[in-house]
């Protein structure tokens, strides 16, 4: 044994190095990600100290970024004052944020998980080609895609409708890339052979053991498409003040100047409400999901 250790140079049992960190590395590691954490969350508490100013705080100079002395709800309060000038009533507003966010969202992560499926687990041609066309629309930005999406808009006649917001939701590339990576890595064939053996369709298959297993994967995209669809604005697109959504009031408050940042502020701390509630609920499936976006393709 000892000739076998001195062959393969194995070091003896009281020689054997540990590679784990020290107590010392672990606390400066996680002192960073805490430090990092925390960074991350200035901008939203931020938000929320400015939420609470009184007007003579606001417009103090050097201004306090952080701090607030004689914190006041003034500014919520407010809030239907500044919009009751409005030809539109602001429930009409956040129906069409809700709608919109509520609906979009679901429209896309069926849609995606469908054309996902279908690239992942069934032998279609050229899905490679598909695939790597949708890898491709990844590359642009809202600004580049503004005038195709006008032209396609107008030729289907959907221009000043609700259909601006949600036919975006039903081509979404990273939704259908992030559904087939998952699908790659968590989705065996052989079960979904199994499957044929025992008789079950295309449909079946889908909605009684893909779904089931892309649950993580379904939640992360929830979170993406919510957040998305709640702050859109589609200037351009969208005339009628029956169809503006809630940044629109806030962009609306915010132009008021200096005077109503606190009120600014306010709105943007109760649009802020719906998309950590849904991040709260799906947290727990992001980093599953996002890990195994590269696990093949």
């Amino acid at each position: 044994m000892k000739n076998l250790k001195a062959i393969l140079h194995l070091p003896a049992r009281n020689q054997t190095r540990r590679y784990t960190r020290s107590r010392a590395g672990n606390f400066f590691y996680f002192l960073f990600l805490f430090a990092a954490g925390l960074f991350s969350l200035l901008p939203m508490i931020y938000c929320i100290v400015t939420s609470f100013k009184p007007l003579d705080e606001l417009l103090v100079f050097p201004p306090t970024l952080f701090t607030v002395k004689r914190p006041t709800v003034s500014n919520y309060m407010a809030l239907p004052d500044l919009i009751s000038g409005l030809s539109v009533p602001l429930s009409r507003y956040v129906f069409n944020s809700v709608f919109i966010a509520v609906a979009g969202t679901a429209l896309c992560v069926v849609f995606s998980a469908m054309a996902a499926f279908v690239l992942s687990k069934t032998d279609i041609k050229f899905k490679g080609i598909i695939f790597t066309v949708i890898q491709f629309a990844l590359l642009f930005n809202s600004y580049t895609l503004a005038i195709p999406q006008y032209i396609i808009y107008s030729s289907l006649g959907v221009i000043n409708t609700y259909f601006v917001y949600l036919l975006p939701t039903l081509a979404s590339s990273m939704g259908v890339f992030l559904m087939k990576q998952y699908m790659d890595g968590y989705v065996p064939d052989a079960l979904i052979e199994a499957a044929h053996i025992d008789g079950a369709d295309w449909f079946g298959i889908f909605g009684r053991i893909i779904v089931p297993i892309i649950k993580p994967c379904v939640l992360t995209l929830t979170l993406f498409t919510f957040l998305g669809l709640w702050n859109v604005q589609s200037a351009g697109t969208i005339f009628s003040e029956q169809l503006k959504t809630l940044p629109t009031v806030m962009s609306t408050i915010a132009a008021g100047g200096l005077a109503r940042t606190g009120s600014s502020m306010a709105v943007s701390v109760i649009m802020m409400i719906p998309p950590v509630l849904v991040y709260l609920v799906s947290q727990s499936s992001i980093k599953e999901t996002m890990g195994s976006a590269g696990i093949k393709g």
